[in-house]
C-alpha cells in the first residue's frame, strides 16, 4: 500500500504543475492581459471573461499540491521543505478564492481603481506563495542532494529575480513571470518522478514491540485498550512490582512500538500475549483493558496451560454485527497512511489535546505526537466487528479454562459486564466513581484484584 501512496503522491503533483501552467491556454483566450508584461495572475483577474476557469484552475492545483504532500510518506529530517510546499499549495487556493479586481501590469486604468480587500489578499497571498515554494524547494533540495533539483531551484531564483528587476523596471514582468511559473511546475513534476522512482523502504522499526518489564516474582502481563500506552499503568506497575514482575507492552502502532504493518486480529493479539507469556510451567495473570480483555480472554481460550488469572477492567461488550468488508478494505490502508505526513500533521495538532482529554493526563513521552497512533487507534477500531465475531466463534468452540478472573466495572451499572462475569465465573468489582481510567484513578483497586 504504500507504494500506491507514492504512485497517488506523484499523480498529485502531476496534476498540480498541469492545472497551473492552465496560464499558456491563456495567451489565446485573453489578449487583453499583456503577455510582455502583464503577470500571469490576470488571467483569472474579476474583469477578464474566462476569470472562473483560471480561478478554479489555481484553487485545484493548490488544492492537488497540499494532497500530493498529505500523502507522502514522512522522511525524517524533512519536514521543513515539505511544510513549505504544504504553505505554497495552502496560499495557492487563497488566490484562487481571491482574484484581482483588475489587470493590474495590463490595464491602466485598474491602478485609479477603488481595489477591494480581496485584491490584496490576493497580491500579499501571491507574494507567500512564491516565497513559500522557493524554500520548498532550497530545503528539499538541500536534503536530497540533488544536482536536478538545485537546478530548476537556481532557475526558479534567478526567474524570479529578473520578475522583481523588470517589475521595477516597469518592463518585461510577464515573461519574467512566465518563466518562473514554468520553473515552478516543472519542479513539481520532477518532484512526482522522484517519488515514482523511490523504493518505498523507509523503515520504520523492526516489528520488536515496545517491551517495559520491572520487579520479581510471578508474572503479571498488563495490555492496554484502544490507543492505550504502558505509561498509563505506571501506578498501577510500582504497587506490584514489589511482589511481581510486571510487563507492560505497546501493540503495533501504540506507545513506542514500531508502526502497523498488517491490520490487528484477535488471534494476533492472543499470540502476542502468549510471546510475552513466561514459559510452561509457569502461569501469567493478564491485566486487560477495554478491547483488550477480548485478547486476553482469547489467550486463555487459546492457550489454557499458561493463564493463572484474568483482571478485565472495563471490558467493552462483543456484541453480534455483521463484519464490514469496507472496514476490512480501510484498514488495509492504515499501515501505510499512519506513516504519512497527514498523519504526522493530525497528531501533532491534536493527540496530546485528545489525549489530555480522554485520560486527564499529559503525554510524558510524546507518543501521541506521531502519526502511526492515530492509525492504529483507527484500526483496531475498525477491527472491532471482525474481532468480536472471532471471539464468539471461539466462545462457542472453546472452553475457557479453570481460571481465576476479576471484572472491574466503572461508571454506571452495565448488563453486558454483569453477563460477562456470569459467563466466566468472574467476581464482579465496582467502583462507580472510578471513572473510564481505572488504571490512573483506582491503581490499588487492580493491584487488589491480581
Amino acid at each position: 500500500m504504500e507504494r500506491r501512496l507514492y504512485v497517488f503522491a506523484a499523480s498529485a503533483f502531476i496534476v498540480a504543475a498541469v492545472l497551473a501552467s492552465a496560464w499558456i491556454t491563456g495567451q489565446f483566450t485573453t489578449p487583453a492581459v499583456d503577455r510582455t508584461d502583464g503577470f500571469v495572475s490576470e488571467l483569472a483577474a474579476r474583469d477578464q471573461p474566462w476569470t472562473r476557469l483560471f480561478r478554479v484552475s489555481d484553487g485545484l492545483s493548490g488544492l492537488a499540491c497540499a494532497l500530493g504532500v498529505a500523502l507522502v510518506p514522512r522522511v525524517a529530517r524533512e519536514w521543513q521543505g515539505w511544510l513549505a510546499l504544504t504553505g505554497f499549495g495552502l496560499f495557492t487556493i487563497v488566490t484562487g478564492l481571491f482574484p484581482l479586481d483588475c489587470a493590474t501590469l495590463s490595464d491602466p486604468v485598474c491602478s485609479d481603481r477603488d481595489l477591494s480587500i480581496g485584491h490584496h489578499v490576493h497580491t500579499v497571498a501571491g507574494m507567500l506563495a512564491t516565497a513559500a515554494i522557493l524554500a520548498a524547494m532550497t530545503l528539499l533540495s538541500a536534503r536530497w542532494r540533488s544536482w536536478v533539483s538545485w537546478l530548476f531551484t537556481g532557475l526558479s531564483v534567478v526567474a524570479t529575480t529578473l520578475t522583481l528587476a523588470a517589475l521595477a523596471a516597469g518592463h518585461g514582468a510577464g515573461i519574467a513571470h512566465r518563466a518562473q511559473l514554468t520553473m515552478i511546475a516543472v519542479w513539481l513534476v520532477y518532484v512526482a518522478l522522484r517519488l515514482l522512482v523511490d523504493d518505498g523502504d523507509h523503515s520504520r522499526g523492526d516489528g520488536v514491540p515496545h517491551v517495559v518489564e520491572q520487579g520479581r516474582g510471578p508474572t503479571v502481563l498488563i495490555t492496554s485498550g484502544t490507543a492505550g500506552a504502558w505509561f498509563h499503568w505506571d501506578a498501577v506497575a510500582r504497587s506490584l512490582s514489589r511482589t511481581h514482575r510486571v510487563v507492560r507492552f505497546d501493540r503495533p502502532g501504540l506507545g513506542l512500538s514500531p508502526g502497523l504493518t498488517a491490520p490487528p486480529t484477535l488471534y494476533a493479539e492472543a499470540a502476542r500475549l502468549a510471546a510475552l507469556a513466561p514459559a510452561h510451567p509457569a502461569r501469567v495473570t493478564v491485566v486487560a483493558h477495554g478491547v483488550a480483555c477480548w485478547h486476553a480472554e482469547a489467550f486463555a481460550r487459546l492457550h489454557p496451560l499458561c493463564v493463572a488469572k484474568l483482571v478485565l477492567v472495563n471490558p467493552v461488550c462483543a456484541a453480534e454485527r455483521r463484519p464490514l468488508a469496507l472496514a476490512r478494505s480501510a484498514a488495509q490502508w492504515l499501515p501505510a497512511l499512519g506513516g504519512t505526513w497527514a498523519a504526522t500533521a493530525v497528531a501533532r495538532l491534536a493527540g496530546p489535546a485528545v489525549h489530555r482529554i480522554v485520560t486527564g493526563e499529559p503525554d510524558p513521552y510524546g507518543v501521541y505526537r506521531m502519526g502511526k497512533v492515530p492509525a492504529a487507534a483507527v484500526g483496531e477500531w475498525l477491527a472491532r466487528r471482525d474481532m468480536a465475531a472471532d471471539l464468539g466463534r471461539l466462545r462457542e468452540g472453546t472452553p475457557f479454562p479453570q481460571a481465576q478472573v476479576t471484572v472491574i466495572s466503572s461508571g454506571e451499572k452495565g448488563a453486558c459486564r454483569e453477563r460477562l462475569a456470569g459467563d466466566l465465573g468472574a467476581r464482579l468489582v465496582r467502583l462507580p466513581q472510578a471513572g473510564r481510567q481505572v488504571q490512573s484513578t483506582a491503581p490499588e483497586a487492580v493491584a487488589d484484584a491480581v
